[in-house]
């Protein structure tokens, strides 16, 4: 720092200023432009050889300077606890939840009383009448451990002091306000009595350490949190299991909030980067898959858990019943009627499938005899395949007093991929010559040859008839080990525009 020296000597002996008429102005310009500059280069020589003054942080998830929404996330046992200084605007125009919560209608009626010039005392909202005039106003929520059940998520809960004339608040516990969502909110309403038996406890999870409950409500709110500030949340990036669980806990507390359209943009985005383990899973786990597409008002999610649901239906009703929006139901049986249809339609012609003579009329005994023993034989194989296992009379004796049995699945769905393989078990060449011993007087190597030939173009006529409904629209591919005829029913099913349950 540059000193300057002066010698000792009395205020008496130091020169006095000159009127400021005597001098020019030219000199008191530049005299003040000097000071001005050094006093400049002081301080900024001070600055730089000085420790760096403190500035408070202003970035998430503390806006000391703009933020006006402070919400404090504490453990049940209160060893945790985490604080947040957020914005009212994101967070409103994220949620309903803070959009209401933060309203006039919700906030304390006593403003701050301020003291006049006169020294009478007036509320500061009859000289601020909006809302929104209020510069000062913040907003406090905490989690409401009390109200919350054993298997239940604690809602956040607007804290409010009621303020002093010095601005502050007192001592005395804060009055506890719930904030309900109103009339324009419904969509909310609504989603959370579909989806209350959407439990956490349900998830198909790998097997993993046990974690603190209370931890993993905390993660979730941070998730909700970082998601409306553009940060990526905190979830598993290598176990589809683990964020599979993850994702469908933080759905399950943004449908709470009203906050579904960017947290579901957010899951679906961070699931599909599992690609094909994503869809094995969906294979494993359909209905519970159904619900989070929906949830996360993903498409590719909800339609692959769809393909997998409506082929196998109703086996998955007693897990859909009751947990999801009635408009999914309607889809699911309105997509079943149409697949079911369409197997009728393939049954029929396959039953039909016969050979015609040149005049067009089908072959008889008396006409071609070995044509129609061809026709019987595939006739039969066709009818073995499409006929499910007889049910047992006695049952064993573990399955007494357990719940009753999923209801029989039709083998149709078995039966057309079976055909729409090569080679096709029970119609080779060693299964034909078995069948034609069965008449010596026929059993030669030209009717043999003959036969085969009669029993391939069924095949391949057959092959084409169910074509059509063993067309997949699944993105799992089948050489991944979960498609093909392992599946054992149709994926046909497609969603167009249109369709989707929540554009309704």
């Amino acid at each position: 720092m540059v000193s300057h020296y002066w010698p000792a000597a009395s205020y008496a002996d130091l020169p006095l200023p000159a009127p400021p008429s005597t001098a020019p102005l030219s000199s008191v310009r530049a005299s003040s432009v000097t000071s001005g500059r050094s006093t400049a280069r002081r301080h900024r020589h001070g600055r730089s050889g000085g420790s760096s003054a403190y500035l408070p942080q202003n970035e998430f998830p503390i806006f000391s300077s703009t933020g006006d929404v402070e919400i404090v996330l504490t453990s049940a046992d209160g060893r945790q606890e985490k604080r947040y200084l957020l914005h009212r605007l994101i967070l409103s125009q994220c949620s309903a939840f803070f959009g209401a919560g933060t309203r006039p209608e919700w906030s304390r009626t006593g403003g701050l009383v301020t003291i006049g010039e006169g020294g009478s005392r007036a509320p500061s909202q009859e000289r601020r009448p909006s809302f929104e005039q209020q510069p000062g106003k913040r907003w406090r929520y905490t989690l409401d451990w009390q109200s919350a059940g054993t298997e239940d998520v604690p809602m956040l809960v607007q804290d409010v002091a009621p303020p002093s004339i010095f601005g502050g608040s007192e001592t005395l516990p804060p009055p506890v306000i719930r904030p309900k969502p109103t009339g324009t909110s419904a969509a909310f309403s609504r989603s959370m009595s579909n989806f209350s038996a959407l439990s956490i406890n349900s998830l198909p999870s790998a097997s993993q350490p046990p974690a603190n409950p209370d931890d993993e409500i905390l993660k979730d709110y941070d998730n909700l949190f970082r998601i409306m500030y553009q940060y990526p949340p905190s979830l598993s990036i290598s176990n589809i299991a683990t964020a599979y669980t993850e994702c469908k806990a933080l759905l399950h507390l943004a449908d709470m909030y009203d906050a579904l359209p960017i947290a579901g943009t957010r899951v679906d985005h961070h699931l599909l980067r599992f690609g094909a383990r994503l869809y094995k899973q969906i294979a494993k786990y359909p209905p519970s898959y159904l619900k989070l597409g929906y949830l996360a008002r993903s498409r590719t999610i909800f339609a692959e858990a769809l393909i997998h649901v409506v082929g196998q239906w109703p086996l998955a009703l007693s897990s859909l019943q009751n947990q999801v929006d009635t408009a999914v139901l309607d889809l699911i049986e309105d997509k079943h009627e149409d697949l079911e249809e369409a197997k009728s339609r393939v049954e029929a012609k396959l039953w039909r499938l016969s050979f015609t003579n040149p005049r067009g009329d089908r072959v008889t005994p008396a006409t071609d005899y070995l044509a129609w023993l061809a026709v019987s034989f595939f006739r039969s194989w066709v009818a073995e395949n499409a006929t499910s296992a007889p049910t047992p009379i006695l049952k064993p004796l573990s399955s007494a007093g357990t719940q009753p049995p999923p209801p029989a699945q039709s083998t149709s769905g078995r039966l057309f991929r079976t055909l729409c393989s090569a080679p096709l078990p029970g119609l080779g060449r060693d299964d034909c010559k078995r069948f034609l011993k069965l008449s010596p007087d026929l059993y030669t190597r030209d009717n043999l040859r003959r036969f085969e030939r009669k029993v391939e173009e069924l095949r391949n006529l057959a092959r084409e008839i169910v074509r059509p409904v063993c067309r997949s629209f699944l993105e799992l591919d089948g050489s991944a080990g979960g498609g093909g005829v392992a599946l054992g029913y149709l994926t046909c099913t497609r969603v167009g525009d249109g369709e989707w349950p929540w554009e309704e």
